[in-house]
């Protein structure tokens, strides 16, 4: 995939986190079906599709600054 992908972390009501790897239009997609909350959602992720039961997903948390290794030197 050319498109730039982002770290995405779905919480689950039993305290499970699935952290995954999604293009900005997967992830504005998850958002818009936990908004609805109704059914299940198949979110494409870098690894293949994953299907969520959106009745069971508590938060949706987008990582912010890229990890990086070593010191910045700043």
């Amino acid at each position: 995939m050319a498109e730039d992908m982002k770290r995405v972390e779905v919480g689950f009501g039993g305290g499970q986190v699935m952290s995954v790897r999604v293009s900005d239009a997967a992830r504005a997609d998850l958002r818009q079906a936990v908004e609805r909350a109704q059914g299940w959602h198949d979110l494409e992720t870098e690894d293949g599709s994953v299907s969520l039961d959106l009745a069971q997903v508590v938060f949706v948390r987008t990582a912010g600054a890229p990890h990086t290794i070593g010191f910045s030197g700043e």
